[in-house]
């Protein structure tokens, strides 16, 4: 039996990885594959209960290291109960933010440092390793715009403009990694779409 693959979709808030997760997984369907579709924080039940006490707007007091370490209390517990069965099952996973959002929300957004935040990951992670990390990338102002027009926001996404500035200026740094591909999600959603399927192809069909 083959392994699955763990595909992860990154990128400021409101950057369209719901919409390209969908298309991703009607794609992979298709073609016959087994898809689950998880997100960060959250995707099993223990991490959804972490989720609702980290994006809870009552939680201001709420420390950047407790924060942190939520977030990979979530991840490690994700990654043992739904992540890592499933990947052995020759499933495609497909999760909406994983440790880089760490590394950009707490390490670089809450000053907490990169170093420490990828110290506290992997032990959250127990070895996993991510086959594919694609960035969205989006002006954060667009972005946080496109959010507050759908929906009323969460405590992460009310942090104020100049946490989300920090959070964009992470991404960019990072996105000089080997390891991150970039995507210009201003382009049509079609074209978003078919570009991340390129990369895909280029390594796995």
């Amino acid at each position: 039996m083959k392994k699955g693959l763990l595909i992860v979709l990154e990128g400021p808030d409101g950057c369209g990885k719901s919409t390209q997760i969908k298309l991703l997984e009607q794609y992979f369907k298709e073609k016959g594959e087994e898809v689950l579709c998880t997100r960060e924080p959250g995707g099993a039940n223990i991490s959804e209960k972490i989720r609702t006490i980290i994006l809870d707007n009552k939680n201001i007091n709420m420390s950047p290291m407790c924060e942190a370490l939520l977030c990979a209390a979530s991840r490690a517990q994700l990654v043992e109960e739904v992540i890592k069965p499933a990947i052995e099952k020759g499933v495609m996973v497909i999760c909406d933010r994983f440790v880089t959002s760490s590394i950009v929300y707490q390490g670089i957004g809450r000053n907490l440092g990169i170093d420490n935040i990828k110290s506290i990951n992997e032990a959250a992670l127990s070895g996993l390793i991510v086959d594919f990390t694609f960035m969205l990338m989006i002006p954060f102002e667009l972005g946080l715009k496109r959010k507050a027009e759908q929906k009323k926001l969460d405590r992460l996404e009310n942090s104020g403009l100049e946490f989300h500035k920090k959070v964009y200026e992470g991404y960019i740094e990072l996105s000089k990694g080997k390891d991150i591909m970039i995507i210009d999600a201003t382009k049509e959603l079609i074209e978003v779409h078919k570009e991340i399927l390129n990369k895909i192809q280029t390594f796995v069909m």
